[in-house]
């Protein structure tokens, strides 16, 4: 699709939380929340002409390599939330975006997202075929405190469950969608510590896909403040998360 006449370099989006969106205790999953945090950002690059659609011509899509988000609080239901998202940085292959979620005018959430230009045939990162100059970048205005990282695994992970990828996992990339990811970790952290918000951010680093009936091993390590998971398969890490609590 060509560039939107309503393209600007900042993309502002409201949503309205739902029923369907929420915990027990009526507020946002975190599932949930990267999910409105992704499709904003497809929205935003849609409007500026290097969707996933645009993108398939060349047999390309963006595919999310890490992901920070730093939380205040969560929205809950029927509350009406602006996500605010904008390009710190976009070359070649890769792009840092950021990420704010307003409620009532107060920031509430930041996140720091980065993506890897991937060719869905090959199934290997390569240079955006796209223009992108009409993106004015925004290198010093930040979403989070702290950047980006590679998390340092702990040595002392336990395996805690092992699991086949079923088609339910997969998205339109054709691999296990990301925020499966998180949920299949989540399922194993205390619920307290989810009901009472007690997490104060996440941090995920997405290292290899996964496809359909891969089996892979669920992995933790846990202390007072931090809860980290990896996701291996056959011995080698796909995905690695960090929790870490108030």
């Amino acid at each position: 699709m060509p560039i939107s006449n309503e393209f600007t370099s900042v993309l502002s989006k409201d949503w309205e939380i739902n029923f369907t969106q929420c915990n027990p205790n009526g507020y946002l999953k975190y599932t949930d929340l990267c999910n409105l945090i992704q499709l904003t950002a497809a929205a935003h690059s849609e409007l500026g002409g290097i969707s996933f659609s645009d993108m398939q011509a060349f047999n390309q899509a963006w595919v999310l390599s890490r992901m920070r988000i730093e939380i205040t609080e969560l929205p809950k239901w029927k509350d009406v939330i602006t996500i605010n998202t904008w390009i710190n940085s976009l070359e070649n292959s890769r792009s840092i975006r950021a990420i704010e979620v307003v409620l009532n005018e107060r920031k509430i959430i930041g996140s720091e997202t980065f993506w890897v230009v991937f060719n869905t045939k090959v199934r290997r990162p390569e240079e955006l075929k796209l223009p992108i100059s009409h993106f004015e970048l925004f290198q010093e205005r930040k979403a989070t405190d702290i950047s980006l990282s590679k998390i340092i695994v702990e040595d002392s992970v336990e395996k805690i469950n092992e699991k086949e990828v079923v088609l339910s996992d997969l998205d339109i990339v054709n691999h296990v969608n990301n925020v499966k990811y998180l949920e299949w970790c989540l399922d194993y952290v205390t619920p307290e510590l989810i009901l009472n918000q007690k997490i104060k951010s996440i941090e995920m680093n997405f290292l290899k896909e996964l496809s359909l009936k891969d089996f892979v091993q669920i992995n933790r390590h846990e202390n007072a403040k931090r809860i980290q998971f990896t996701i291996s398969k056959e011995t080698k890490t796909s995905f690695v998360l960090e929790i870490n609590l108030e």
